[in-house]
């Protein structure tokens, strides 16, 4: 039975990869600024081996914080549903928290990151993940659209979803977050891509990309495709994290190939601050759960990309510290003296090895 059943998903694997166009990869260069200057001062390639995960301790934002985490499932069910249904992880207790707005990767169920989104919200912050279509993504713009709808709601609809009344969502520090293809649909969104509604993009705080994949085909490619442009102008900081193992191909092509990788999304952003981590060890699908509850999510984290051999928690809580670290260090306007800087400075703290870091400051 147990064969019948691995063979089985084996060959929905195959199929799913033969629909599915995804892609991304990554690069190595730690690059240290002197924090008063407007340009980068770029160093020699600097590999650093992290510690044991126990040395990470001294880091709290590697741990999980000190708020209870809850997960709330909202679905598109009556005129003040959302546009799209939402998996929402909030902090059960009494306080005003800043809200992030995370977009799934192809074809990537919204909970498959629960764990992830746990972490993250146990220092504090509400995450609010989408589910942006059910199964293949749109063509074109659409999904840039989608999630235009969804940031237009969350002023009327969020508050009312939220576990407790006296749990707020300060949506003056909105952050644009995404995993894949979900972090090529935070960058559009931020450069204005959406038409069908409009959204303001005044209304953005930072922004988080986490392996971020370019489409690279009429399947995937936004109009016009999100790598024609030379720079991303921002006005907010922006960190993107890439995977080592992202651009190895598993069964078939990379998840994450050289030509449209996170690389290729760092390079190109303008912004007050950027930063840019390479987990070494770890593959493109390690950010999720590590057994998603979703049939399809599952099969595609365990078949469809390059793996690391190490743990996932390691990777999840490596990812999950750094997003930690860059905005409460950004929202309270410390990103040079706090922890973030401390990641970037040493990134033997992580608990996973860091092989390329930069910090750029315009």
């Amino acid at each position: 039975m147990l064969l019948y059943r691995m063979l089985n998903e084996d060959l929905i694997f195959r199929l799913v990869a033969l629909l599915i166009c995804s892609n991304s990869q990554t690069h190595l260069v730690l690059a240290k600024t002197d924090q008063k200057m407007a340009a980068v001062v770029e160093t020699k390639p600097v590999v650093v081996e992290a510690k044991p995960n126990d040395s990470a301790a001294e880091l709290l934002v590697f741990k999980l914080g000190s708020h209870t985490p809850t997960s709330i499932t909202v679905e598109t069910s009556n005129i003040s549903s959302p546009p799209k249904s939402l998996f929402i992880v909030s902090p059960l207790e009494q306080g005003t928290y800043p809200v992030i707005l995370f977009f799934p990767g192809t074809s990537l169920s919204n909970n498959g990151y629960s764990q992830l989104f746990q972490h993250i919200s146990s220092h504090g912050f509400i995450v609010v993940s989408p589910q942006l279509y059910s199964l293949m993504p749109p063509c074109g713009n659409k999904e840039v659209d989608f999630a235009a709808q969804v940031t237009n709601w969350l002023p009327k609809g969020l508050k009312s979803n939220l576990p407790a009344a006296n749990v707020e969502a300060n949506l003056n520090k909105l952050v644009l977050a995404g995993h894949s293809r979900g972090g090529q649909t935070a960058f559009a969104l931020s450069l204005g891509y959406a038409t069908n509604p409009e959204t303001p993009l005044d209304q953005f705080s930072a922004l988080v990309a986490i392996d971020p994949v370019a489409g690279t085909n009429k399947c995937t490619e936004l109009n016009p495709s999100i790598l024609s442009y030379k720079t991303f102008d921002l006005t907010f900081p922006v960190t993107v994290i890439g995977t080592g193992l992202g651009g190895v191909a598993a069964c078939m092509a990379p998840c994450a190939p050289e030509k449209a990788n996170h690389e290729k999304f760092f390079k190109r952003s303008k912004a007050p601050d950027k930063a840019h981590f390479v987990t070494k060890d770890y593959g493109h699908m390690d950010v999720l759960d590590d057994c998603p509850s979703a049939f399809l999510s599952r099969v595609m984290s365990k078949c469809m990309c390059a793996n690391g051999k190490g743990p996932r928690e390691a990777m999840r809580r490596c990812v999950g510290g750094i997003v930690v670290a860059f905005l409460k260090d950004f929202f309270s306007g410390n990103l040079e003296n706090g922890d973030f800087m401390k990641i970037v400075l040493d990134p033997s703290v992580a608990p996973a090895v860091l092989d390329c870091v930069q910090f750029v400051q315009e």
